[in-house]
Order: structure tokens, then sequence, then C-alpha cells
């Protein structure tokens, strides 16, 4: 069905150049510029900079790739736009669909990140990228793959959107009953995250870094695993008891808060403090030193103090006060200590703890429904390209 083809024989392949860092701004002068991974969401890139002396153009319709550090995600361009050389512009050619291009480099990305060298810095030459083998078929054909997958994939992401909607009832409820917890218009107490916690500290980096990690042991968080209220299982490190037992001042209990210190400030999915709560048996795992342990009070309501810490409201509060640069940040554990928590009586602290315990119940049911959702696409996209989904 499929005939194996070189990339560069059926698109232009457009390597980025970085233009003159005086040229970037953020006034929004000039095209967008896109420089790697950091300005990619799930499907097309969102703008942070913008510049006025641009090497090399992307235009609509293109897909862009991370040829650095890392290899191999994609986006598609939705407007004309600068790009660095972090990225790679592919310009689908005649005889290719882009959505059936995207659908492939997507399921190719881990083979394609493999494809990277360098010791300190993954890249993947030009002469690489323009080499990869690509399956084509009738366009036709293309279309009608590329028409299947875009429905599964739309499916998914209904699933992932109900996600987003319960997330957002929560935080309507939140304000409803509390206000905005760092303007206080209600004028509730506060208090500051030091009086309401036992503990504040920094995780351990073990001696040797990633060379001690083991296949199984320990569980050891680190910021790649700490999103907004939900702990990431799937790219998780283990270390062994003799390491563990070596940092113990990093040691968890269940109902630590862990939040990320430093981090990109300015992407749709920042990276800087991102807070979850871990729910596991008390000294069972451990984490890094890009992470924050907050232990709370035995009187506290762990998850309303949860809540707060990852409310849009206090994320900006949390972008205010870090230190750095524009683009990566970091938050001071000084800073993490006087955060200011408001503090209403137990009394609807628990009414609203009660509520969330709901809504989690109904996002439990979802995230079933998203799994299912992602077999299914994953599925489909194997029997894509292995020309079992359609026939000529």
């Amino acid at each position: 069905m499929y005939k194996l083809v070189e990339l560069e024989s059926i698109c232009e392949v457009i390597p980025g150049q970085s233009p003159p860092s005086s040229s970037y701004n953020q006034m929004k002068d000039g095209l967008p510029f896109f420089q790697g991974k950091a300005d990619f969401n799930e499907k097309y890139p969102s703008i942070r900079y913008w510049c006025n002396k641009p090497k090399k153009i992307s235009t609509r319709n293109d897909i862009l790739m991370s040829v650095r550090a890392p290899v191999g995600a994609i986006n598609i361009n939705n407007i004309e736009a600068c790009i660095g050389r972090g990225l790679a512009a592919i310009r689908c050619g005649k005889d290719v669909d882009l959505n059936f291009l995207y659908h492939f480099l997507k399921y190719q990305q881990q083979k394609i990140q493999d494809l990277g060298t360098g010791s300190t810095f993954k890249a993947i030459t030009m002469k690489t990228l323009k080499s990869i083998k690509i399956p084509i078929a009738p366009l036709e054909t293309q279309r009608r793959i590329a028409s299947i997958l875009d429905d599964a994939a739309a499916l998914r992401d209904k699933t992932k959107q109900l996600l987003k909607e319960y997330d957002l009832l929560a935080q309507s409820i939140f304000l409803d009953m509390f206000g905005d917890p760092v303007v206080n218009p209600k004028g509730w107490k506060v208090q500051k995250l030091k009086e309401l916690s036992t503990k504040i500290g920094s995780g351990n980096t073990p001696k040797g870094g990633s060379k001690v990690y083991v296949k199984e042991g320990i569980t050891f968080f680190r910021s790649q695993n700490v999103w907004r209220n939900n702990l990431l299982m799937n790219d998780i490190a283990f270390i062994d008891q003799a390491t563990h037992n070596n940092m113990k001042k990093s040691s968890l209990k269940k109902g630590d808060v862990l939040m990320t210190k430093t981090g990109r400030v300015n992407t749709e999915n920042s990276s800087l403090g991102r807070a979850a709560m871990y729910l596991g048996e008390d000294d069972k795992a451990n984490l890094n030193g890009h992470v924050y342990l907050i232990r709370l009070k035995k009187e506290v309501i762990n998850e309303y103090i949860l809540f707060i810490l990852t409310t849009n409201q206090y994320r900006e509060y949390i972008r205010r006060v870090c230190v750095g640069g524009i683009d990566k940040r970091q938050l001071n554990k000084n800073h993490l200590e006087e955060f200011p928590i408001i503090y209403p009586p137990l009394e609807l602290q628990n009414e609203f703890a009660e509520k969330l315990v709901l809504i989690e119940q109904q996002k439990e049911l979802a995230r079933q429904e998203l799994q299912e959702s992602e077999d299914l696409f994953n599925c489909l996209l194997q029997k894509a390209f292995k020309g079992e989904l359609v026939n000529n």
C-alpha cells in the first residue's frame, strides 16, 4: 500500500536561523518568533516573542519540528513567523497531505528523537531530518486516513476538554465561596504559609545524579512529575533504599504538598510553581532539588491549601514574586514561606473540600474515558501506518 520515500522528496525542509538577539522583543514589533519546543502547545504554537529582523520565515500550514533538545516534538504553524535554529519548518508538497504527515511524524516522534546526536544537548542534523522515510499512499488514501485519525483525536480532545470544564467548575465554586485568594475581597483572615506548616524545604539531588537511578525502588519525584494538582507517574525515577536513607529530610509523608521551584513562566503549561499532593505511604518516596516539600499542620485542610496554590490567581501571584530572567525564573524558599493564605472558618473549608471530592469523582470517570480514547487513537495510528486502516 505504501511507498517509502525520503522526507525531502515530498517536502521542503527549511532550517531555522537565529536572528540578532537585539531584534527579540515582547512589544509585538515584527513577526512572531518561535524558538523551540517551549513555544509549542498541543497542536499549534503560542507567541511569546516577536522579531523585527527575521532570518528564516515559516508560513501557515508548515509543520514545525524541534531539532534541538528535545528533538522530534512538532506543531502546525498557523501564522507567518520567524523561526530560530531550534526549529525546522516542513512544507508539504503536492503529493502529501498535511494532516497525514502530521500524524505520521507524531507517531514517529520517539524514533526521530533517537536520531538526535550530541553528548550534552541532543540535536538532529538537516541531512538526517531530510532523509527520514515517509510512507506515501495515493493522496486520496492519505486524506481518508487523516480524516479517521482526526476524528479519533477529536474524541480524545473532547474528553480532555471535559476535564478542563470540571477544573473550571471547581474554580467557580471556590471564587463564589471565598473570592479571589490574592486580593481577598471578602476580608478573610490571612496567614503565612509557614504559619500553617510544620516543614517547608527543598528536595535533594542524590550524589551521582541520574546515574544512581534504579529500575525499581523508592519513588523519586522530579519537577516533570509535578503538575497542577496531579502527580504524573509515566516518567518517574527510582532510587535504592540506601540513597533514600541518606536523604531523610526530603522523605515524603502522605498529604505532603509538592511545588516546583524553577521553570518557565511564559507558556500555557508554566513549569514554575506547579503544585500537587503526595497520597502514597509515608517514607516510600523522595524528591529532587527542583521541588519544594510543604508539610502542613494536622489541623489544616490540605485540599483547601493545595487548591489555593493552584488557582489561576495564585499562579499569577507566584509569577510576580519569583526571581530570574524574562523566561526562566526561580521561587525562593523565603517567598514560599511568606505566601499569604486566606483562612476562612474551618467549616467553610471543609464544605469546599467535600464539593471537591464530588468533582474529583467525576474527573476520575473522565480520566478513564480519556484513557480509552487514547488507547483507541493509538491503535488506529498503528493500523494506519501498517497499511491496515483503509484500502486503496
